[in-house]
C-alpha cells in the first residue's frame, strides 16, 4: 500500500501526464531502474527510499524526450539546449568545434538509428540517479573523448601503412580457471555503477587518464576525482564481497576469491564498464589489470 500511495505520488508530481506517460508506463520505468539498482528481494520502504533520491522530473522528462514525444522535445530543448552547447565549448575548448560536438550529441539523444523499427535514443539510458545536466556533461565529455581516439587510431594505422609495417597478431596467454561467481559478480556490480562512474573508472583505470584531465572534462575539482576513485574502489570491493556470500561462499571464501591475480579474470570488462556511455573505447588487458585493482580495493597506476 505504501510503495502504491508512493508511486501515485510522484505520478503527479513528476509532470508524466503532460508528457503522454501514462501510469502503467511511469511504474515500469521506475521498476526498471530499482531492478537495477537493488536487489531483488529488496523491501517496499527500501524501494521507496530509492525513489526518493531520483530525479524524478528529469527522469520522466528524457524518458518521455526517448518514446518520442513532442512536447518533451519542445521541454528539453528549452531547458537543455544552450547548456549542451556551453558544455560542448567547455569540453572541446573551441566554440564551433564544441557546437559540432554538441548537435552530433543531440542527433544521439533524439535518436537517428534504428533498431527493430524503432528509434534508438540515448536518453533511454538515464535513470535520474543523477542530475540530467550532470549526465549530459558526462556523454559529451565521453564523445569528446572517443572522437580523439577514433582520430588518433586511423593517424596511427596510416602511418604504420606508409612505413611498410604490419600488425602483428599477439597470441593470448592462457587463462587459469577463475571461479565463475566472481566473474559474473564483478560484471554485475560494475554494470549497475552510474554512468558517470563509470566514465570516471574507465578514464583513470583504462585510459590512463590523469585526474586533472578527468575532472576538467567533468567541471570539478581535481580533489573530486580523487575522493569519488577512492570512494568507488572501497564501493566495490565490498558490493562484490556481499553478493558473492549471498551467492553462497563464505566470507573467508569471497576475500580469497578477491585475492586472485586480476589477469587470470575473464570479466567482460570491455562490454560491461563501457555499456552505454562507453562503446569499444579501452584495451581489455589494461581493463583485467585496473579495473581488477579498483575491484581489489587498492590503488590504481599512479596510486592516490
Amino acid at each position: 500500500m505504501v510503495l502504491d500511495s508512493t508511486l501515485n505520488e510522484l505520478y503527479e508530481k513528476s509532470g508524466a501526464a503532460d508528457f503522454g506517460l501514462g501510469r502503467a508506463e511511469f511504474t515500469a520505468i521506475l521498476h526498471e531502474v530499482a531492478a537495477k539498482y537493488l536487489a531483488h528481494d529488496a523491501t517496499d520502504g527500501e524501494i521507496v527510499a530509492f525513489y526518493g533520491t531520483l530525479r524524478i522530473e528529469e527522469l520522466v522528462l528524457a524518458r518521455a524526450c526517448s518514446a518520442g514525444s513532442e512536447r518533451a522535445w519542445e521541454t528539453f530543448l528549452l531547458r537543455y539546449r544552450e547548456k549542451l552547447y556551453e558544455i560542448g565549448t567547455y569540453v572541446a575548448k573551441e566554440s564551433s568545434a564544441g557546437r559540432e560536438l554538441a548537435d552530433s550529441l543531440y542527433a544521439d539523444l533524439y535518436g537517428t538509428t534504428m533498431r527493430d523499427g524503432e528509434r534508438i535514443s540515448k536518453l533511454a539510458s538515464y535513470t535520474g540517479r543523477g542530475s540530467l545536466e550532470g549526465w549530459l556533461r558526462t556523454v559529451m565529455a565521453q564523445e569528446h573523448v572517443n572522437r580523439y581516439r577514433r582520430v588518433r587510431r586511423l593517424v596511427s594505422l596510416d602511418e604504420e601503412t606508409e612505413e611498410g609495417m604490419q600488425l602483428a597478431a599477439t597470441n593470448s596467454p592462457p587463462v587459469a580457471a577463475v571461479d565463475a561467481r566472481l566473474e559474473t559478480t564483478a560484471d554485475e556490480v560494475l554494470a549497475a555503477l552510474p554512468a558517470e562512474d563509470r566514465f570516471v573508472l574507465a578514464a583513470y583505470y583504462l585510459d590512463g587518464r590523469r585526474l586533472a584531465e578527468i575532472a576538467d572534462m567533468l567541471g570539478v575539482h581535481e580533489s573530486t576525482i580523487s575522493r569519488k576513485l577512492d570512494k568507488l574502489a572501497k564501493f566495490l570491493r565490498k558490493q562484490i564481497l556481499v553478493k558473492l556470500m549471498k551467492k553462497g561462499m563464505s566470507r573467508r571464501q569471497a576475500e580469497e576469491a578477491l585475492q586472485v591475480d586480476v589477469r587470470d579474470l575473464r570479466l567482460k570488462v570491455r562490454e560491461t564498464l563501457t555499456q552505454e556511455m562507453l562503446p569499444a573505447t579501452f584495451s581489455g588487458k589494461v581493463a583485467k589489470e585496473h579495473v581488477g585493482e579498483a575491484a581489489k580495493g587498492v590503488s590504481g597506476p599512479r596510486g592516490l
